[in-house]
């Protein structure tokens, strides 16, 4: 199989995949790995016209102030609440790590299905926090601090708002019966099309691009919501906003 000297790998750190501590590392290192570059682009862009010209909103900058802010607030969700939800897991339901990989297609397939379902569960979450003003004012409104978008921004978010999502990211492949190789690309996908949504940039190779027909929103799709809050609640694929009525595709 083509995944098995992949996981026959990552199965020779298996001690690191049984630690306690491995899914609030693992997540932590992927998502601001995946934050890097974006960061350097907006270093970069605010010294380069060419750069500067694939920014949703080109008059915006972050500042240093926004970094610490963002990520004093992802490490304290990470350390506080997801950690010892983590350990908890662990303790009650310790991993299995089979000693075949999965089939590539069913990867694929799963992770797929995984995203589709992660779709819906935050479009009606969204949709519901938006709508109900009590819970708009004490969960969702702390990501709304920033109607510019930049890749720190993603996680910026209430105790409560980080953990539903988490849940749901959590939830969808035990819910599927995926292979742990299947989890951790799902996991890895997942967080980098929300760090791709929050980048704040519009870039030739965005996965909205490479997508066809409209189907996935990306980051346009997600900086418009910032900007109108009462649009695109969906965070990747459109079609739940066009069944909605709350789709909206331009910058005015």
């Amino acid at each position: 199989m083509l995944l098995q000297p992949l996981w026959t790998f990552l199965l020779g750190h298996a001690s690191l995949l049984h630690s306690p501590v491995f899914p609030v590392v693992f997540s932590l290192s992927v998502y601001l790995s995946f934050c890097v570059p974006f960061l350097l682009l907006d270093l970069l862009s605010s010294r380069w016209a060419l750069l500067r010209r694939y920014k949703l909103q080109p008059q915006s900058s972050i500042s240093w102030a926004s970094v610490r802010s963002c990520l004093a607030l992802t490490l304290y969700n990470h350390l506080v609440f997801i950690f010892p939800l983590t350990v908890m897991h662990w303790y009650l339901r310790p991993a299995h790590l089979p000693a075949q990989a999965p089939p590539l297609h069913r990867l694929l397939a799963q992770v797929l299905v995984c995203l589709l379902l992660f779709d819906f569960q935050s479009f009606t979450w969204h949709l519901l926090h938006h709508r109900v003003p009590w819970l708009y004012r004490t969960f969702h409104k702390v990501h709304h601090t920033y109607t510019s978008t930049s890749a720190l921004t993603t996680e910026y978010s209430g105790a409560w708002e980080t953990l539903s999502l988490g849940l749901f990211a959590a939830a969808n492949p035990v819910l599927l019966g995926c292979h742990p190789l299947t989890e951790f690309t799902f996991f890895m996908v997942n967080i980098w099309l929300s760090v791709e949504d929050h980048c704040g940039y519009d870039l030739p190779w965005a996965t909205h691009r490479l997508v066809p027909l409209g189907l996935y929103g990306g980051a346009r799709h997600h900086d418009l919501h910032h900007l109108k809050s009462k649009y695109n609640y969906a965070p990747y694929f459109t079609h739940w906003d066009q069944l909605a009525g709350t789709l909206c595709t331009r910058h005015d």
